[in-house]
């Protein structure tokens, strides 16, 4: 009888082993399910955001290809405008600075573009920070590029924190870092992107300009391995004339002659072209070139008193069309035959037009609301309107949407 107490008693063991491993097992199985729905939900997130991209960038390129965006009128929106504050953008320029040196109207900064075939995509820093992940987005040009370029630092700063952004200064190149996305947001100074007197980022005031039409590796040769590269340059051709020199400006050998406008400006577009094409890897560079930037130092252009200028403006031009007389057509053919010439030669350099939408805000410039970098004379004081800047434009403003036109192009790449 003793062997079958024995076995009576280790029956409960056997069973509770019986139930461990049944326990263990259905664990094992939930948790095995657990992961598969974390998977799936996980492919599931992705799977949508592929093809939310996908939709982004079909529906981005459907509005550019049926949409003008440089046609349409300036709305007045304060609810979404500005984009950012002036005072808190970290790297804001004193010469763009309008608010901070005086300025009491703001409506300058809530004026939105509003194209009559379509909305323009809102800017949003992020996504602009995504695309130019590991990239080089790099402006080139003159003083007026520099203000778009401050604009575009403006505009993604503030979806930075402080340590992952950084700011330097290299001779003609300033670059501004998204360190956690390896990108760069750069400006080099070229105001007539080929060699001239005019070169040194800071001491460019001569007398008597000189160009080398010819010679442009000094400048182009920062610009290879850019991945988008925003060119301009109009405001330092602004000249009947201008003088052209052959060979160096060290060298005993040097001819000078002086060549009228615009052909000066087309020989030296031309030297930028053939570069271009030489130098430019088609697969990965994408080119813009932002046309010209109206002024607005004839009031009566637009229906103001004779000899007063864009001092004392709040309001922007209302007339369709209007265009003043020192927006020059013939400069702007220029440019248009240069680019028609590249592309039969394979390389697309798309065209920002800002030159209309531009015209219309005659109050949208600093006036005499910046730095001013000399003191001003008895004379100026009594007579603001003598040191007024309607060249430039303050910041939040005009150039914003310059680069909401440009984001629109750089998020369908």
């Amino acid at each position: 009888m003793a062997p079958k107490k024995h076995q009576l008693q280790m029956l409960p063991a056997a069973a509770a082993n019986a139930w461990g491993i049944r326990t263990t097992f259905h664990s094992l199985i939930a948790l095995l399910l657990a992961v598969l729905v974390v998977i799936a939900l996980y492919l599931t997130q992705k799977s949508g955001e592929l093809m939310q991209d996908r939709t982004t960038r079909k529906s981005s390129g459907d509005l550019l290809a049926r949409c003008n965006l440089f046609s349409g009128k300036w709305v007045f929106d304060n609810k979404t405008y500005p984009l950012y504050k002036e005072q808190k953008c970290t790297f804001m320029s004193d010469q763009l600075a309008c608010q901070k040196f005086g300025r009491k109207d703001f409506n300058y900064q809530n004026w939105r573009w509003q194209p009559y075939q379509c909305d323009l995509p809102r800017f949003n820093a992020t996504a602009l920070l995504e695309k130019l992940r590991n990239k080089r987005l790099m402006f080139v040009g003159d003083s007026l590029n520099r203000g778009q370029w401050v604009s575009m630092v403006c505009l993604v700063d503030s979806s930075i924190p402080p340590a992952k952004k950084s700011m330097y200064q290299n001779g003609s190149l300033a670059t501004f870092k998204a360190i956690e996305y390896n990108a760069t947001i750069e400006l080099y100074w070229a105001p007539l992107l080929v060699e001239s007197n005019s070169d040194d980022p800071v001491n460019h005031r001569v007398p008597d300009r000189i160009v080398r039409v010819q010679a442009i590796e000094k400048h182009a040769r920062h610009w290879t391995d850019a991945d988008i590269l925003v060119f301009n340059s109009f405001l330092w051709w602004r000249r009947s004339q201008m003088k052209v020199l052959w060979g160096s400006f060290e060298g005993p050998d040097a001819i000078y002659k002086t060549v009228k406008m615009p052909r000066v400006y087309e020989m030296a577009l031309k030297t930028w072209a053939d570069w271009l094409e030489v130098h430019i890897n088609r697969t990965k560079t994408q080119l813009f070139f932002v046309s010209m930037s109206p002024t607005h130092q004839k009031a009566a252009e637009w229906g103001g008193a004779k000899g007063e200028n864009c001092y004392g403006e709040t309001e922007q031009v209302f007339k369709e069309g209007y265009r003043g007389q020192a927006t020059c057509p013939e400069m702007m053919q220029v440019v248009d035959r240069v680019l028609d010439d590249l592309k039969t030669r394979g390389l697309n350099v798309q065209m920002i037009n800002i030159t209309q939408l531009s015209e219309y805000r005659k109050e949208g410039h600093p006036s005499i609301y910046r730095k001013q970098w000399e003191p001003l004379t008895e004379d100026q004081i009594s007579n603001p309107k003598t040191y007024a800047d309607c060249i430039h434009w303050c910041l939040p403003g005009v150039p914003d949407v310059w680069n909401e036109l440009l984001y629109a192009h750089i998020i369908n790449l």
